[in-house]
């Protein structure tokens, strides 16, 4: 039988979601407590792969089991007293057989987080960041991501990718009291996506490129033409959407 597991965790003790040789990452982390407690080894799938340092407050895995888990919710308990602070299991629930976190997803969420002050308490969660910036310009660029569906330019080279094309359904800047929040949906992503968007939308605020220009870089399929990539520790993870009828429990 297959369940999801809905899971939180702050990506900064991590080498990013997946098994890595000689480095912790979360799936390794989410693996060995589970197999400890279910005391047989258990695979999970994550609907992604978050890179170094990037955090989820909503993150999807599944595992199969061959029986019925009569209390998902002790499970999640249980698992949680196992897990690091950093990791938090938010529920467990049984879903259809063929059933899949990265291939049934719908859409999934980013937020950038940017802070215009140092903050000691969040020196891990956000990208301090001091130069003036025109929102406007910004805002306008938005609008032109969501007018293109082909994003190679932002995309990390050398990637196994079959095709760049992505359906980016929400792309907007928000202000804040400390700063900024960007947050951007679409279907799927590429490796480096959204900090290489970030990264150039800042340098369009900041007037080193124009909203006009970025039309010919996404035009260029040419990473180097885009902006640089923002650091990961503002990005986060925050809302995957998945069909109702996979859920068992509805």
């Amino acid at each position: 039988m297959r369940y999801f597991i809905e899971l939180a965790y702050n990506g900064k003790d991590f080498n990013g979601w997946q098994r890595q040789p000689n480095a912790p990452s979360v799936q390794q982390t989410l693996e060995e407590a589970l197999s400890t407690l279910m005391r047989t080894p258990i695979d999970v799938v994550g609907a992604g792969r978050t890179d170094t340092g990037v955090h989820a407050q909503k993150m999807f895995a599944h595992f199969d089991w061959d029986t019925k888990i009569e209390d998902c919710e002790q499970l999640c308990y249980q698992l949680n007293q196992f897990l690091p602070n950093t990791i938090a299991i938010r529920s467990i629930r049984l879903v259809i057989d063929s059933a899949h976190a990265r291939f049934d997803a719908l859409q999934r969420t980013y937020e950038y987080h940017i802070s215009f002050e140092k903050d000691p308490f969040d020196a891990h969660g956000s990208y301090k960041f001091g130069a003036a910036l025109d929102l406007d310009r910004m805002h306008m660029a938005c609008d032109v991501l969501m007018k293109h569906r082909d994003f190679e330019c932002f995309s990390k080279s050398k990637t196994d990718v079959k095709t760049y094309i992505c359906e980016i359904t929400a792309a907007h800047w928000k202000p804040t009291e400390r700063g900024l929040v960007f947050t951007i949906s679409a279907n799927r992503f590429l490796r480096n996506m959204v900090r290489a968007i970030v990264g150039t939308l800042l340098e369009i605020g900041q007037g080193k490129k124009t909203v006009e220009q970025l039309e010919a870089i996404i035009a260029s399929k040419n990473r180097s033409e885009a902006g640089y990539s923002v650091p990961a520790q503002g990005l986060y993870l925050t809302e995957i959407t998945y069909p109702q009828k996979i859920f068992v429990d509805g």
